[in-house]
């Protein structure tokens, strides 16, 4: 009985994120401070880089999209006194190699920014995160979805705090193929294939259990993700990524703090509606805020994909029919000056071509890509 509460509890959650939610704008933030944000771990794995990414808050009812904090210095510094500088690696992001860490020792973040205001995280031990058991689907007729689900037990008893990320992958197709292209004023065969793409998204909701209260630390079918099936991510082949990690209590907190507040954004570097801060700190001014917690842990990871062919093959408006050359006898629009695509040959003398629009033939301006992914 106290599993099913776990997972009906969770699974409110991600139908709420769903649901329409009220603007709040309360007046302690509406306000144009460009406070720092800070996002990332540290990553103990010692197989997988240390990824810090950072940004800077703006007003509530702001349009643009967040400043990268660039040209920073960051260092993990460890308890007995080592230091681990951080390279910027990309625009507000950055790295640290792998390496073996000592997992019964402490660590803090160090933030100089260019403008040399310092930060510091309080020190925090490593969290070592219990395997994936499983990762598993569902079709539910009544809300028209596929539901993922994440198991994963601790035989300790030592972790209780969970928080999850996951990645969506998903094989799509525009509605017709385009075989050629012009090319010098002739008609050729394509070179590349604009027909077939691969989408993907990152979680954008704050995805948290805790087994506290529980006689056994055992997360069994907690909802993770909803895919609706009209969305037809589900047509061909779905892949999603679960990332789990082990948090202290005081992470958690933090965490169940901050899904209060931008759940209805949709991610820590977007609008933040309230102040929730976390263990990083202005070492001289406390009224420079800063958003975020710094922790250490170990991450597991656990692919699933998938094929149930749930959807239908997207519709479109039917080809038309226009000659490969312009002339005085045909239409003002031909092969050679046509804004559409090319399709393929048509009539006896394959003296015309079928076009489209190219929202019904280039997959890519669905926002996906034509690089199939190396796991598929």
């Amino acid at each position: 009985m106290r599993y099913w509460f776990l997972k009906v509890g969770f699974f409110a959650l991600l139908l709420i994120v769903d649901s329409c939610i009220e603007p709040f704008s309360p007046p302690e933030v509406n306000s144009d401070e460009n406070y720092l944000v800070i996002d990332g771990f540290l990553n103990v794995n010692g197989t997988d880089s240390t990824r810090i990414e950072l940004r800077r808050t703006q007003n509530v009812n702001a349009t643009a999209s967040p400043t990268v904090e660039r040209g920073a210095q960051l260092t993990v510094e460890e308890e007995n006194g080592e230091t681990l500088p951080m390279k910027e690696t990309g625009t507000g992001v950055y790295t640290l190699p792998p390496r073996q860490y000592n997992r019964s020792g402490k660590y803090r973040l160090r933030i100089k920014t260019k403008d040399n205001q310092e930060y510091l995280s309080e020190f925090v031990g490593v969290n070592i995160t219990p395997v994936i058991d499983s990762v598993t689907y569902k079709v539910d007729p009544v809300l028209n979805a596929a539901i993922f689900y994440v198991n994963t037990h601790d035989a300790q008893n030592k972790t209780q705090f969970y928080r999850w990320k996951f990645e969506e992958t998903w094989e799509y197709e525009a509605t017709y193929y385009s075989a050629l292209i012009v090319r010098n004023d002739s008609v050729v065969l394509r070179p590349d294939n604009i027909n077939k793409c691969w989408g993907k998204l990152k979680s954008g909701s704050i995805l948290l259990g805790s087994t506290v209260k529980l006689s056994s630390d055992v997360i069994k079918d907690l909802p993770l993700n909803r895919v609706p099936i009209p969305t037809n991510k589900l047509y061909i082949k779905y892949s999603i990524l679960v990332k789990q990690y082990g948090l202290s209590r005081d992470a958690f907190e933090y965490w169940t703090a901050l899904s209060k507040t931008t759940q209805g954004t949709g991610s820590l570097f977007d609008v933040l509606p309230s102040q929730v801060t976390g263990n990083i700190r202005h070492t001289s001014n406390s009224r420079l805020l800063a958003f975020g917690y710094f922790s250490a842990a170990t991450e597991e990871t656990r692919r699933l994909t998938v094929t149930p062919r749930l959807g239908m093959f997207p519709r479109c408006t039917e080809p038309d029919t226009i000659p490969i050359r312009c002339s005085s006898r045909d239409a003002d629009e031909c092969a050679l000056n046509t804004a559409k695509l090319l399709l393929t040959y048509w009539g006896p003398r394959s003296d015309s071509v079928l076009v489209a629009p190219h929202s019904c033939t280039d997959c890519r301006l669905q926002g996906g890509t034509t690089e199939r992914p190396s796991y598929w």
